[in-house]
């Protein structure tokens, strides 16, 4: 629900005015203009219909990969497809998984039809260094926008954030 709440996503040149490269950006649910409700609400919704029905949740990334602007590249929709697909067969519940250390994020060491260096962020990356730090300061942007929902809600989703 924490990722949820955050709604973490990218202005990017070419479908946003004036932007000519990404900007971090965050929007409640992933559509908070549309939000009637405090967003802790929909979560405590989404958290209790994931319950009752038995579903589980995955964030698939859609975005960069490989590096900072001007030095990685956008996911593939070949390895997109490939990361859906294996939430949708099933077979995600037979692999192993990593634990990232900041954001607690349970990795997938592998997936059918996708290289396993695109599954964990760090491993695209030439220049692990510059990954940390970049890490760091998305943690840091991601623990800032969440203090509006600290205390709010039936589970304090704060908990479930970066841990730096």
């Amino acid at each position: 629900m924490y990722h949820f709440l955050s709604g973490y996503t990218a202005k990017v040149a070419g479908t946003e005015l004036g932007i000519t490269e990404p900007v971090a950006s965050f929007s409640a649910c992933f559509g908070a203009a549309f939000l009637t409700h405090h967003p802790t609400v929909y979560a405590d919704l989404l958290a209790e219909k994931m319950e009752t029905y038995g579903s589980d949740c995955y964030l698939v990334n859609t975005g960069w990969t490989g590096g900072a602007y001007g030095v990685g590249h956008r996911m593939s929709i070949k390895a997109t497809r490939a990361c859906v697909n294996a939430i949708l067969d099933g077979d995600i519940k037979n692999v192993e998984f990593e634990r990232d250390e900041i954001f607690g994020f349970e990795i997938p060491k592998t997936l059918p039809g996708v290289d396993s260096h695109l599954l964990n962020p760090k491993n695209a990356w030439a220049d692990h260094a510059e990954y940390e730090a970049t890490k760091n300061r998305l943690a840091q942007m991601y623990i800032k926008n969440f203090k509006k929902y600290e205390g709010r809600g039936s589970t304090d989703y704060t908990k479930f954030g970066p841990q730096i």
